[in-house]
Order: C-alpha cells, then structure tokens, then sequence
C-alpha cells in the first residue's frame, strides 16, 4: 500500500477543540505489508459529558459510555497498535490533536509520522472541489456500516486507500504522500489539532495570547481556511507574523452566513478590544446634530446622543458621527461648498464682527449682515440632507434568513429601522421574538454592516417583510 506499516483511524469526540474537549470512541485498523492485520475500537468514557448535538450527530450518549474505560487505561492498547506505523486519518491532524492530548493529560507523549486523506484526495483528484468524508463515500462507491461512528468511518478510509493505492502509478502517488504528510504552518505556542478541528463553514474566530489576552478578532466565510491563512508563509506581512508568534488559543464562533458573522465580528470587537485589531471608538459617543432655529446667532446645530436611542424618534436630527472632530470636518466642507457660515455652524467661536471666511470671500455674510439668518439657514439646511441616515427601505420589521447548505446551519435576524431586534434559530423562537420584540436601539456600527448588506444582491434577496409585526 502507502508503506510497509500503517495504522487507520478514527476517533469520536465531544467537541472540535483537543484542548478540552474529550475522545468519547476510537477505531484501529493495523495494516502490515498491504494485509490487515489488526481491528480494534472501544467506546472511551470522556469524563465530561457529551453535548445534545454531538449525541445526537453521532449516536453516541452518556448512557453508552459511563460503563467504558477511560483513555488512560487504553493507552497501552493504542501504542501497541501504532507501533512503527504511519498515522493515517482524514483531518488527521484533528484525530492526532485529540490522541496527543489524551497523552499528555496523563504525563506521557505520543508521535507517529501523519498521513492525511483528505490532502491526500486532493493530491490526486484536484478536479473535484469537496474531500471530505461523505464526499469521498459518494464519490468512490465506499461502503460505511456507520457514519460518524469511529469503526465505520475508519473501514472507508482502508477502502479509499486501496483505490488509490490500485489506480495510480508508484511515483504519482509517492509525490501525493510527501504533499498529505506535510505538516501545516501553526504558531509554536497553539496546541497540536487545534486548527483541524476548526469547521469550514462561515463565522468569526478570536486568537488569544498570553494570559488569555485577546490579540485578534476575524471572521471568514470559510472559518478553518481563514485561520490557516493567518500562519502561512507564503502569504504573511509582518502583521499576521506578529499575531501568529503571539497565539495561544483560538475560539470560533460558527454562524449561518455572512451577516451573522458581520454582526458577530462588530459585538465581539467592541467587547474585547484585542490588542491587534484597529480600536473602535467609544460606541456611547455617537451624536447626531438638531437643527434649532430658535439661536439667533450661532451654533444652530446641537448635538444629541444617538447611541441607544430609537432612530425613528431621530428622524430630525442629521448625521451620526463619533466625536466632535468627524462633524466638523464635514460642517467645514459644507461651509466651503456652499459659503455657509461656520460661526452659525458651530465650528468657530462667535465674535464681534464677520468671522475670518468672510474676509476671505468664503462665508456669504450672516456674520456681517448680508444676508439674513433664514436665508443662510435655508442653505444650510438643504444640504444637511445629505447626513441624514438612510430611510429604512420597508415599513417596518423585515426577516433575513440564513443557511449553510454544507452545515446545516439556519439563523433568522429580526430587523427594524436599522436595528437587530434579535437572531434566532428556528422558526418557533422567531415567532415569540416577532409576538414581542425588543425597542429598537440605535447602533452605528450595526447600521453601517446593514446598510452595505441590504444592498448586496444576496442581502435583498434573503429579506421577506414581516406581516402584521408590532410598529
């Protein structure tokens, strides 16, 4: 086959992290010389109990394990059969992470030289897009007595190996080896398994470096791809080289689409604040400016507080900015453009006399009485349209559904008026959020993500109105 000595296997786990979740069942297929030689599995008890969808992914439950042996007392038994083998597993990575740290929970280290099957497949079939397990059933005519389970998963391995090892030519297949045996880029510090068990659909990751310390937030639409990215030499800048020497751990948050992991990716920036993303300004600050014609001088444009608030009850006010400094700079434009006068504006202190941008021919002259404060404000006020947040497109809540077709995933957002109402999983919770929804509240960042995403062809066409929801 690929070598003299070869061990196949599979483990079942309690989660996708190595680091703390726990093998709940392992499978061995011992091949010496082409011939199988050895068969062995057991059902592991983890010691922690096995999350509802993992049980019910994989049929595994606690009832079932709580009589097995630890892996503590199978460790013996596992060395046996690895002795002077090749790990050979799809993901393998995943499946050795998991192995290595059930070693070193009890003191002891294990290595074997890796094989990877899915790498692999793409070795050797790169005109197909998908290697994962089923697809490599489907494609190749595998038989699996039990998917998910590790003894039926492992039996298909053995079975795609022989196909492979049948159809090419030794020298084709020995350069695909070197390509599934090469270890991946990872930081020295980020525990062997890791990254494999991240998944591939969409959402959002946090890397976190000494002492559990955010270092970076991201998101991806394909979460272990972008991860992995991160670590690669071909393609890392002196930015991603001081994140990937600073990891320690990474979470991912798996989310439906990509605004979810938008939305997710905003929340959990301004919550963390970690060290290498560009700090966000203070949300509480965000103002909007009201027009108040009742000054007879100036400023005419005060500010009030947006962050929070509903933004229908906002609707006279123009603008959303974060300090005083970004409204400004957009007043003294207008000023620029349309000879405005920025002492009435607010961005220079009022004084006896014209202010200096009539001097210079810039401001029409309310400043020095010639025009009146009605004309100038008549001028202001058409161009402060242009500030005035987006009109919400519908007349009131509307529903974005999401669904990963490869995850399964589903998420549906309730928004209104700019704002998430709240996201939600199944249609049941969607219609207790829609009986009684929360007040809407203003988020500048959220109408920014939104606003780029009902635009897109995919946001419009995932949005359908919701009938006879509370105003």
């Amino acid at each position: 086959m690929f070598a003299p000595r070869l061990a196949f296997i599979d483990v079942e786990t309690t989660g996708a992290n190595p680091v703390v979740d726990r093998v709940t069942e392992i499978a061995v297929l011992r091949v010496e010389d082409g011939e199988l030689v050895e068969r062995w599995s057991s059902l592991v008890n983890p010691g922690i109990p096995i999350p509802d969808n993992i049980q019910a992914l994989v049929g595994i439950t606690d009832d079932m394990v709580a009589d097995a042996p630890a892996f503590a007392e199978l460790t013996a038994q596992v060395r046996r059969l690895f002795a002077d083998c090749i790990f050979v597993a799809h993901n393998a990575r995943f499946d050795y992470g998991f192995i290595k740290n059930e070693f070193q929970r009890i003191g002891e280290r294990f290595d074997a030289p890796v094989l990877c099957t899915v790498k692999l497949s793409r070795a050797l079939y790169p005109q197909h897009h998908k290697h994962g397990l089923d697809a490599l059933i489907e494609r190749h005519g595998l038989t699996c007595s039990a998917r998910h389970r590790a003894m039926g998963d492992t039996e298909a391995l053995y079975q795609f190996a022989g196909i492979v090892a049948a159809t090419f030519e030794r020298n084709v297949l020995d350069m695909a080896i070197v390509k599934a045996m090469k270890a991946p880029s990872r930081p020295a510090g980020l525990p062997e398994g890791v990254l494999e068990g991240i998944p591939e659909g969409p959402g959002v990751y946090v890397f976190h470096g000494e002492n559990d310390l955010p270092v970076y937030v991201g998101r991806g639409v394909s979460l272990r791809s972008r991860v992995m990215s991160h670590f690669s030499s071909e393609h890392r800048n002196s930015k991603e080289a001081k994140i990937a020497q600073n990891v320690r751990r990474v979470d991912w948050h798996v989310t439906a689409g990509e605004l979810g992991a938008l939305l997710l990716e905003s929340r959990l920036l301004r919550q963390l604040k970690p060290a290498e993303n560009r700090q966000l300004r203070d949300a509480e600050a965000v103002f909007g400016l009201r027009y108040d014609p009742a000054r007879k001088r100036g400023p005419v444009l005060l500010r009030e507080s947006l962050n929070g608030a509903d933004p229908l009850a906002g609707a006279a006010l123009y603008g959303a900015f974060r300090s005083k400094k970004e409204a400004d700079a957009a007043l003294r434009e207008f000023a620029s453009l349309y000879r405005l006068c920025p002492r009435r504006l607010g961005t220079e202190p009022w004084n006896d006399g014209p202010c200096l941008a009539h001097s210079a021919k810039r401001c029409a002259g309310v400043c020095a009485g010639k025009e009146s404060p009605a004309e100038h404000d008549e001028r202001l006020l058409k161009v402060l349209e242009s500030l005035r947040l987006k009109r919400w497109p519908w007349g009131g809540a509307v529903i974005v559904r999401e669904a990963h077709p490869e995850t399964g995933r589903l998420a549906f957002h309730l928004l209104d008026a700019w704002c998430v109402l709240g996201t939600v999983e199944d249609e049941s919770a969607l219609a207790a959020l829609i009986a009684a929804p929360p007040a809407r509240s203003f988020d500048l960042d959220t109408y920014r993500i939104l606003l780029r995403w009902l635009e897109t062809p995919a946001g419009k066409a995932s949005v359908s109105v919701v009938s006879g929801a509370p105003a």
